[in-house]
């Protein structure tokens, strides 16, 4: 499925169940879909196509962000909560920590959209229970 089609499925399924918002990022090197789930503007989805897969990612804070001295305690929290967590894992991509979630690009629509789902319910859960190690 490519991004344009599940732009338009993800419109004709806000009816349904959740509310989504999306539109394409255009760009010469890959395009990507942003999904806002149900109003959440602060954590959107980028959700991107490649041959391999369908790779969805949340960016949740900047490096910046972290209260210098807990740091490394955050890091092991985060490693710690990757395993419990479903259908999602943290990363780093330069400077900032995100939580992401990666499908085959054989999935479903249904499957996707709940990746996507998942994923936006994991990023508020992940920011609340670490919120004490990030700057006010």
């Amino acid at each position: 499925m490519d991004l344009n089609e599940l732009s338009i499925q993800l419109a004709a399924a806000s009816s349904k169940s959740n509310e989504f918002e999306s539109f394409i990022i255009s760009s010469n090197s890959q395009d990507v879909l942003q999904v806002i789930v149900d109003g959440n503007d602060e954590l959107p989805i980028f959700v991107t196509r490649t041959d391999e897969q369908v790779l969805c990612i949340c960016y949740l804070f900047k490096e910046n962000e972290i209260k210098a001295a807990q740091q490394v305690e955050l890091n092991n929290l985060l490693l710690q909560l990757n395993v419990p967590m479903p259908l999602s894992a943290f990363a780093k991509i330069d400077d900032r920590y995100a939580i992401f979630g990666a499908l085959s690009t054989t999935s479903t629509f249904d499957q996707i959209e709940h990746e996507i789902v998942t994923l936006a319910a994991n990023s508020i859960d992940a920011l609340e229970a670490i919120s004490n190690y990030l700057t006010d």
